[in-house]
């Protein structure tokens, strides 16, 4: 006996609106999010470099997408405690407090004060990364892949219009008596601030809280819980696995460590993350050793943003594709992107044109393992534990994408991109025999 976490279920009228209602919420959301984001990733390094040299300006960034993982620990106990309209505030919230100490920071030119600011401001990404999981609480089964897609879809529109806010947000400052590039982030607390506020506002009810709601009721209508007599003589009802696990990060992993569904969901996207930031965080350094000084910012600029539009744009048609051939088989076709794009970079030498079709397919593959896996993990867990263990897959999904970019600087300078294209390919080979894998059948607990 098996339980199809796939199939069509019986759709409820009272979900229907509360669900649209959350996809524009959320959508518009990742949009003001992701430019907060995106503003500070276009500045941080440069800044960084202006208060304390080009040996600092690397570390800013690592300190941000370490801050991401991390920060996924606390806010996945709000999310589990309190539901998700806290929990996305929260994390948004941090990330002001991270941005307005960088502004801090550029005034007093305080090195640990900016690696502090930097580590925090990785809030704002975690509130944009645990949004997606949001789009899937109340959607029904035939239609996650698309929805949490359209979420993810929607980091590309403020992706490409941070930029232009960024230089607006330099010029407008300056009548404030801020320094150089510390306005940008002033505009990303106040992004920040607004996408928390929207929320705190307008997200109710909760996805998650009305989940478990639904799910509880179904599973008492099916199943009555176990009851015993109290104390006083009454009838208690028996406190479930899932309860007395709690909702740590070992709970989460006890949980996917026992459904291979949620294993290979976990891996695709911390592998998936893993390949294309080591590859992608090392192109400009090749572009760099065929163009000059005059043009390598622009030949990186257009390379780098062709990546990004394979990472988010095609995010909706990956949706739809997980929706229709399952999940595994947009994992798999995930993982065969990324292993022709490592094949693709990694033999392009100095042919700009042919190493940027690799970081496109690269964009591409890593959009196909964090759709798919992020909607297999989802559906593969009760909702009363599903915010710890996606809290559990983005904090390695962050550990793995942070440790992939320390490596591949070392790779980089040892043995060449070739060879990083090649090891990156070798990481993402063992992918492939666990989506082909099917794990034991396991008779459903109380907890599914």
């Amino acid at each position: 006996m098996t339980t199809d976490l796939t199939a069509s279920a019986r759709v409820r009228p009272d979900v229907a609106p509360i669900q649209r209602r959350t996809l524009s919420l959320l959508f518009g959301t990742q949009i003001i999010g992701g430019i907060g984001v995106t503003i500070g990733v276009a500045v941080g390094a440069l800044l960084a470099a202006r208060i304390a040299g080009t040996a600092v300006a690397g570390l800013t960034q690592s300190a941000a997408v370490v801050g991401a993982a991390l920060l996924a620990i606390p806010i996945t106990r709000i999310t589990n405690g309190h539901g998700r309209r806290p929990g996305l505030a929260v994390a948004y919230l941090v990330g002001a407090i991270g941005a307005v100490l960088v502004v801090f920071a550029a005034a007093t030119r305080s090195v640990p004060l900016l690696l502090l600011g930097s580590l925090l401001f990785g809030g704002g990404a975690a509130a944009n990364l645990q949004a997606r999981y949001a789009a899937v609480d109340l959607a029904e089964p035939a239609r996650r892949g698309r929805q949490l897609a359209l979420i993810v879809w929607a980091t590309t529109i403020g992706a490409v219009a941070a930029p232009n806010f960024a230089a607006l947000a330099d010029t407008v400052t300056d009548g404030w008596g801020l320094p150089p590039l510390a306005g940008p982030y002033a505009f990303s607390a106040a992004a920040f601030v607004l996408a928390a506020g929207v929320l705190l506002a307008l997200l109710r009810p909760d996805p998650l809280l009305t989940a478990r709601r639904l799910e509880a009721t179904d599973t008492a209508v099916a199943s009555p819980p176990p009851t015993t007599e109290s104390p006083a003589g009454g009838l208690t009802v028996a406190p479930t696995s899932v309860a007395r696990r709690g909702a740590g990060m070992r709970a989460a992993w006890q949980v996917v460590r026992d459904r291979p569904p949620a294993r290979l969901g976990v891996a695709a996207v911390a592998v998936g993350h893993a390949v294309m930031v080591a590859v992608m965080s090392m192109t400009p350094v090749r572009l760099g050793e065929s163009h000059g000084d005059a043009d390598v910012l622009r030949v990186v600029g257009i390379v780098l943003s062709l990546h990004i539009a394979g990472m988010y744009a095609l995010a909706p048609l990956v949706g739809w594709l997980a929706d229709r051939l399952g999940r595994r088989a947009v994992i798999l076709g995930g993982v065969a992107l990324l292993l022709a794009a490592c094949a693709i970079a990694g033999t392009a030498d100095h042919h700009t044109p042919q190493l940027t079709v690799g970081l496109v397919l690269l964009g591409l593959g890593w959009s196909g393992t964090m759709v798919g896996g992020s909607t297999l993990l989802s559906e593969s867990v009760p909702a009363t534990v599903r915010p710890s263990v996606q809290g559990f897959s983005d904090l390695t999904m962050g550990l793995a994408g942070a440790s992939a970019a320390a490596i591949s600087g070392f790779v980089m300078r040892a043995a060449g991109y070739p060879v990083l294209t090649l090891l990156a390919a070798i990481v993402a080979v063992p992918l492939v025999a666990l989506a082909l894998r099917r794990g034991p059948v396991r008779a459903p607990d109380r907890e599914d």
